[in-house]
Parts: C-alpha cells; structure tokens; sequence
C-alpha cells in the first residue's frame, strides 16, 4: 500500500517535503517583493530579494525543530491546550528573536561578501515589524505540523486501548490484556501485542510497529509502557520501546550510548540511562 511505503520513509519524506514548502515558499515571496520594490520605483540588485527572503526562510525551516520540540514538550490536547496554547504564544517572542539575529547574520556576511553592507536599520522598530510576521509563521507551522499529524493518522487507521460501557458483557478475546483493539478504515480487528516489534514516540502518538505496518495509540509513554512491560517490552531511549524478542544486536557507541538492531533490520537508538534497566530485563533472573 501506498501509506506503509510512505511510512518505511516517513523521516527522509518528510524532510523532502518541508524542503519543497521552503523552497516554493522562497520562490513565491521573491516574485511578490521584487514586484513590488519594482512599483515603488526602489532602486535595488536582482539578487537582494533572493537573499532577503532565502536568508528569512532558512532560518525558519532551521527554527523549525524547536518549534516540534516545544510541541513535544506543550502539547496542544485536550486538557491542557489552554495552558499550552498560552505557552505557545509566549514562545513566539524567543522565536522570533533567534529568526531575526540567524537572519540579520547571514545577510551582513552575504552582503560583505559581495562588497557592501546591510543595513537592517532601528532594531526596535524593525524588530516588532518581524515579530508581528513571526507570529503568523509560527501558528502556521504549528498549524502545518497538526494538519499532517490528522491527516495521517488517518490515513494509516488508529489503535485503541479496549474499552467497554459500563454492564455490557465485553468479548474475552478483546478484554484480553494482551490484545489491542485497532481501527483502520472504518473496520476494527484485533492485534496481539507480542507481535509488536517496536514503539516510537510521534507527538501525542505512540506508534506501534508491526509486520511492516504503523498504528498510532493516543496514549503517553509511560502509561503504553506499563501496560507492555510484562509482555517482554523494555523502554530503550526517551522515545523509543522495543519487545526483548526481537533484538538481534546491542551496539555499544563511543558516546556511552548504544545502537540496537531488530531482526527486521531496523536500527533503534539506545540511550545510556537505560542501558542498565534493559541489561537486567534481558539477564535470566
């Protein structure tokens, strides 16, 4: 299917599509500012609205990990999307500071490479007028990032955690605790969880991994945790799960840290807080 083939590469795709925004983005603002310097008559290089918007976007689509890492950190869900939203607008303020320095630096060398000097007049004014742009690019970032999240959640169906109203008699296949109720194109069928190879972390999400397939599971990492843990799951990295079974190699790094390889060939990282833990889980007692 076209979604898991999407999925197998979900991280190199996805930085090939943020690259083919900026760059449309790029090309699409240079046409609209050298059209209108050009009808105000301002006297200016072909390649000054090249640099002024390249150097803009290349500091935001540099930018943009904080904003996912922030995300990461402030959620935008139910329950707290007041108080995270709220987080959320404060942190536009540092947002667009590190834009404008990473900006205004890249231009003065550019510009002093080509054997003049930029120019990027009062700060205090200049500053609020690319704040106030600033602003509107990170809610539409964050708004791209949510977008692509409904989106291909989706598209790839969603695991979900049993649950049963209150005096109705549930099937025993489904209460199981080692079975997860899944839902995919409009269709539920059920999922050992022993054939889980691995769990990743994607924002609210919590992909499970599968026969080459992805499901994601509203759920934290701690909660999803407790509940695999006495099915031979072991917490390897701050966004990573693995099922003991399915490791093929542990590669220790030169950082301290480690390379965990699957038997489907799939490589994990490995972080050395939980080097210990999975040592202990993985020694006969």
């Amino acid at each position: 299917m076209v979604v898991e083939k999407y999925l197998a590469s979900k991280r190199q795709l996805e930085v090939g599509l943020w690259a083919l925004f900026f760059s449309v983005q790029w090309l699409a603002q240079f046409a609209v500012v050298s059209l209108e310097q050009r009808s105000g008559g301002q006297d200016f290089q072909s390649w000054e609205p090249l640099v002024w918007e390249g150097t803009s976007l290349l500091m935001a689509a540099i930018l943009l990990p904080l904003i996912l890492a922030w995300d990461h950190q402030f959620p935008l869900h139910k329950g707290v999307i007041g108080r995270n939203l709220t987080i959320h607008l404060l942190l536009t303020l540092p947002w667009s500071l590190l834009h404008v320095v990473g900006m205004v630096a890249m231009r003065t060398v550019i510009y002093h490479l080509e054997g003049g000097s930029y120019d990027f007049g009062n700060w205090s004014l200049e500053f609020l007028y690319e704040y106030l742009k600033d602003f509107r690019t990170y809610g539409i970032l964050l708004s791209i990032i949510y977008l692509y999240r409904f989106l291909l959640v989706h598209l790839q169906g969603k695991a979900q955690l049993p649950e049963h109203p209150a005096g109705e008699t549930p099937l025993q296949s489904v209460e199981s605790p080692d079975r997860l109720l899944i839902k995919k194109l409009g269709k539920e069928f059920l999922v050992n969880v022993p054939q889980i190879e691995w769990v990743e972390a994607a924002g609210n999400y919590m992909n499970l991994h599968l026969d080459g397939r992805v499901y994601p599971l509203r759920d934290t990492m701690a909660k999803l945790l407790e509940r695999l843990e006495p099915n031979g799951f072991a917490r390897v990295h701050r966004s990573y799960i693995v099922r003991l079974d399915f490791i093929a190699e542990i590669e220790p790094l030169e950082s301290g840290d480690a390379r965990i390889h699957l038997e489907n060939g799939r490589q994990i990282p490995m972080s050395r807080r939980y080097r210990d833990q999975l040592r202990s889980q993985l020694t006969p007692s």
